[in-house]
């Protein structure tokens, strides 16, 4: 009997799919071309074309989907990330969607904080009208990214946030109760430090909107439901966001990009890429110079797509070449860990991620100053809070590469694997049956076939080898070294987020992962938690908690 493990459709086949669905241009056959198309349109002059195309072709650096669709082609557009202001009055509501619409046609996704349109009931503008509020705005936002669908390759990303002190933030908190409901878009509640203050303090009987009568305790509950019932909403922590706004001459930041890892200033776009840690590692050890090496080079090729960006609207091009903004990130964690031998919920894991990320963002500042001495320091320097000049306003940010991580064949983003063996969902419209490959290569070479495929079974159902008792199958220093997202506690996810973070330009896209039996006094506690540990945004899932996710284990019954 042939075994379900034999006939699975793996990494080789998602990847293929993958680039014949959204990055393949007419006569190109495979990554290569895709290089080959991307290093010519974004390099200066021969040296930098042979650079980024070898970095892109070893994976060791791969910028984001945007670039990878559009570089070299007429449409031109490479940022991934956009902030899109929306305003109180309708017309500039409608210029609003308007600018949402360009972008998302050319695979980008836009962040909206919809926190100064006003409450439903209140007055309106018009003539003896009453405002329908910034929730039926959304649903226009929410079905015009549906037909548009991105044109078929990328699918639509929107992020709606909304001040903590909104008179409808209780209904915005509840818009997603009900799974389907405003699909195209994650939702986030901006929070003050004040508010989070008197949580901590136990101070929930505090009226918090004297308008509504809305107690402390009423709001945090409401996104503690939300968090528990289905992982919506986000918490973006207004505060901590600002206190790294690098040019606060231009205004306070009150939106992120959908993901959250990018803050933007109204009007900002920014391009992004990723290194690949799992490719600095040689022989049980990391590369440091290497590693330096590459985020500079990275640096320049992101700096590169600025000035050849062929931008939605005049305004986002204008705000864009103000600050220069990039976004450097890293993929591969998880993997990295793996190959030195560390535990994803160690210590040394932790620290680890802190040293990776000070000598990823030194490397940036490094480069971004040399080419500020090249070729200028970006416009609005002087109101910034840079000492000495710099070509990019912020320079790092940590993506969740959910797509070029398939292609670069690592782990997301700084997550930890969801599981060895998984099916994956969503994807290209199709269903792939996926095993890790550093998994793979760890046991299949030392169990027999009948006991590897017992093992992947065993995984795919339940998560999880921590249960497995058979030393010979595993031993006990395996299980400690192969510990997947539900296996760690949402203590150290947020240990590994805040220690990326204290080296991070602007913002970390992670998922929290608590299991089905989580209670909400666990994300009660998480959240005070982020807070305190300086996050600027949080996401939390409790498995199980949604019908459809990309990630899943194996179906009941199957």
């Amino acid at each position: 009997m042939i075994s379900v493990w034999e006939t699975a459709e793996g990494w080789d086949v998602l990847v293929a799919e993958a680039l014949k669905a959204r990055y393949l241009r007419e006569g190109e056959k495979g990554w290569g071309d895709i290089c080959e198309r991307v290093a010519r349109a974004i390099s200066t002059d021969e040296d930098e074309y042979l650079e980024f195309k070898d970095l892109m072709v070893r994976k060791i650096f791969v910028p984001s989907s945007p670039t990878l669709m559009n570089a070299g082609t007429e449409l031109g557009q490479l940022a991934a990330c956009f902030v899109v202001p929306v305003k109180d009055s309708v017309e500039e509501i409608f210029d609003a969607l308007k600018t949402a619409a360009l972008i998302q046609k050319t695979g980008g996704g836009s962040g909206f904080n919809f926190s100064r349109v006003r409450p439903k009931g209140s007055h309106a503008l018009c003539v003896d009208g009453v405002a329908s509020g910034p929730i039926s705005f959304m649903r226009l936002f929410n079905e015009a990214t549906e037909v548009i669908k991105q044109f078929g390759r990328r699918r639509g990303a929107n992020i709606g946030i909304l001040d903590v002190s909104h008179d409808d933030i209780i209904p915005f908190i509840r818009a997603k109760h009900v799974e389907g409901s405003f699909r195209n878009f994650n939702l986030s509640v901006m929070v003050r430090d004040a508010f989070f203050r008197l949580v901590e303090a136990g101070s929930t009987e505090e009226v918090w909107n004297p308008r509504t009568g809305a107690t402390v305790g009423d709001v945090f509950s409401e996104i503690v439901e939300g968090i528990w019932r289905n992982g919506e909403p986000g918490v973006l922590f207004y505060d901590r966001i600002n206190r790294d706004n690098f040019t606060p001459g231009l205004g306070d930041i009150t939106a992120t990009n959908p993901c959250g890892e990018e803050p933007l200033l109204p009007y900002e776009s920014c391009n992004l890429g990723s290194l690949n840690l799992s490719l600095f590692v040689a022989d049980g050890k990391i590369n440091w110079d290497f590693l330096r090496e590459t985020a500079g080079k990275a640096v320049r090729f992101l700096d590169n797509e600025i000035d050849i960006n062929v931008y939605p609207v005049p305004e986002i091009a204008e705000a864009t070449r103000k600050t220069r903004k990039i976004g450097l990130g890293v993929m591969g964690f998880h993997d990295m860990l793996l190959k030195l031998g560390l535990s994803y919920d160690s210590t040394e894991a932790v620290e680890l991620a802190e040293k990776l990320m000070e000598q990823i963002n030194w490397a940036a500042v490094r480069e971004s100053r040399k080419l500020a001495a090249e070729k200028g320091p970006f416009p609005e320097y002087e109101k910034s809070i840079w000492e000495l000049s710099m070509r990019n306003a912020t320079l790092t940010a940590i993506a969740p590469t959910g797509t070029i991580s398939i292609l670069a064949g690592c782990s997301a983003g700084i997550e930890p694997v969801f599981s060895w063996v998984y099916r994956r969902t969503r994807t290209v419209g199709k269903e792939f049956l996926l095993v890790h490959p550093l998994f793979e290569a760890h046991f299949k070479p030392r169990l027999s076939e009948s006991d590897y495929n017992e093992l992947l079974e065993h995984v795919y159902a339940h998560g999880t080898l921590q249960d497995i008792d058979d030393p010979e199958i595993v031993p006990e220093n395996e299980k400690k070294l192969f510990r997947s997202a539900l296996d760690i506690g949402w203590k150290t996810h947020i240990d590994i987020q805040a220690a990326f973070q204290r080296h991070c330009h602007a913002g970390i896209s992670k998922t929290i992962n608590m299991p089905v039996d989580a209670g909400k006094e666990d994300i009660e506690q998480a959240l005070i938690y982020a807070w305190k540990q300086g996050l600027k945004g949080i996401t939390i899932y409790r498995t199980g908690s949604r019908q459809y996710v990309v990630l899943n284990l194996k179906k009941s019954g199957n």
